[in-house]
């Protein structure tokens, strides 16, 4: 009897191929490709993939491996894999953890997902203040097989289990034998509450430059630590969720190839629409001065480039602030610092755009005679308009996201169109208000 080739996909991948191919692949050959490779291949496999790739390759497995494959994780691992499981089968995938992993798993599913202690690893190496350096290092030699994971450095308790010291093994090793740990160890410590936000914990991490930083509850009762690695996933999706929502979209709750068509309107339509709504104004807008266009039609070939130049300029100021507040660097109280800094910038970017404003329209005018007898007026009308709209969308573009902080609203929510479409709105009421004040009697 002839033999059965291994699978088609497994043969052209190896595993980083496979990884990278992985979200463009149907379920049906991500397991058939996972399960023909070797053990230790598809374990590296396994501890690469997302929490949520994790979770969807474990329920496709047969039951009986679903086992050996969970007890894999680190504790804090294993419980954001059980956060993407269906909640009536997270029991079901918790009975398969040991005993001492699953009340692990259990003690970090009770904090909020987007919680320092939803992040920690309840595993540490402890150590005893009054234990000598060398009883520190036999001890940690015990505990160094199941907690390799979180060996950056040493805690030490006391018996309530309140941290009072930190010292790293090189510092361990350096010291003489006989002296304490409390002797070599740091006591000035850098701690995390256990419930401080995750955007929180990345900015500790950037600032400080750590390896893992210790998470302690209000009585300072050490739970567990935040690794360098528990923190990369969380920068990266909290810059993706911002930018989506800088976009104009709902952030987006799994890889663009896995979101449905279905799933993929419904986060683009509610923004879509809004913008939608908010450019019927422009249509008002512009029919409210129907007469001035009726009779000074050369003032319509200049309104798509007024207004898109102060959507542009509040689309640079928001996506700026927006991400100055991300990494930390400007703070609520600082509105009043922006406002003056983004005042000078937009009357500085408004200046620029109305002297290249003017320079298009006179070099035309000097070789088309496009713009009539009365074309040095349409310029100080277009130049001035320019001025006001990009002073003001840069202002608008600045304080909204402030404003949406103020308010407890994600400041991402300051989308580049919806700043755009606002600003689109008042450029043209500037800009035609402008044009009756230096055109009246003239051509209009």
């Amino acid at each position: 009897m002839p033999s059965v080739p291994e699978p088609e996909i497994a043969e052209r991948l190896v595993p980083e191929d496979l990884l990278e191919a992985w979200s463009l692949l149907v379920p049906e050959d991500r397991i058939e490709s996972f399960q023909a490779l070797p053990r230790p291949e598809a374990e590296d496999l396994f501890l690469s993939l997302s929490a949520r790739d994790q979770a969807e390759l474990l329920r496709a497995l047969p039951a009986p491996e679903r086992r050996s494959w969970i007890r894999l994780l680190a504790p804090d691992d294993a419980a954001d894999l059980v956060q993407e499981i269906p909640q009536d089968e997270r029991e079901e995938i918790l009975s398969l953890l040991d005993d001492a992993t699953r009340k692990d798993v259990n003690g970090l599913l009770a904090y909020a997902e987007d919680d320092a202690g939803g992040l920690m690893n309840p595993r540490y190496v402890r150590v005893r203040p009054d234990m000598s350096v060398d009883e520190a290092i036999t001890y940690l030699r015990r505990q160094a097989p199941e907690r390799v994971g979180a060996f950056h450095y040493a805690y030490a308790l006391d018996p309530e289990q309140r941290l009072r010291g930190v010292v790293s093994f090189r510092r361990l090793l350096a010291a003489r034998p006989e002296q304490r740990v409390q002797e070599v160890m740091q006591t000035d410590l850098i701690t995390v509450p256990e419930a401080m936000d995750q955007e929180d914990v990345s900015r500790l991490f950037a600032t400080y430059r750590l390896a893992a930083f210790p998470v302690v509850d209000a009585e300072r009762r050490m739970k567990g630590v935040v690794t360098l690695d528990d923190i990369v996933d969380v920068v990266r999706e909290e810059a993706t969720e911002d930018i989506q929502k800088m976009g104009g979209t709902a952030a987006l709750d799994a890889p663009y190839f896995r979101i449905g068509i279905g799933d993929m309107i419904k986060k683009r339509a509610g923004w879509l629409a809004v913008l939608f709504i908010g450019e019927t104004l422009t249509a008002t807008a512009m029919g409210y001065f129907e007469a001035e266009i009726a009779r000074a039609v050369v003032l319509a070939l200049f309104v798509p480039l007024v207004i898109s130049s102060g959507g542009n300029s509040g689309s640079q100021a928001t996506t700026l602030i927006i991400r100055a507040m991300a990494l930390g660097e400007v703070k609520l109280r600082d509105w009043w610092h922006v406002i003056r800094r983004e005042f000078l910038s937009g009357l500085g970017l408004g200046c620029i755009l109305a002297v290249i404003g003017i320079a298009r329209i006179l070099l035309w005018q000097a070789l088309f005679h496009a713009y009539g007898t009365h074309y040095f007026l349409v310029a100080l009308t277009v130049a001035f308009s320019l001025i006001g709209v990009v002073l003001w969308g840069t202002l608008v573009g600045s304080m909204l996201p402030f404003l949406l902080r103020r308010i407890g609203a994600d400041p991402a929510s300051a989308s580049a169109p919806f700043v755009a479409t606002l600003v689109d709105v008042t450029g043209l009421i500037l800009y035609f208000t402008m044009a009756k004040v230096l055109l009246a009697g003239k051509l209009l």
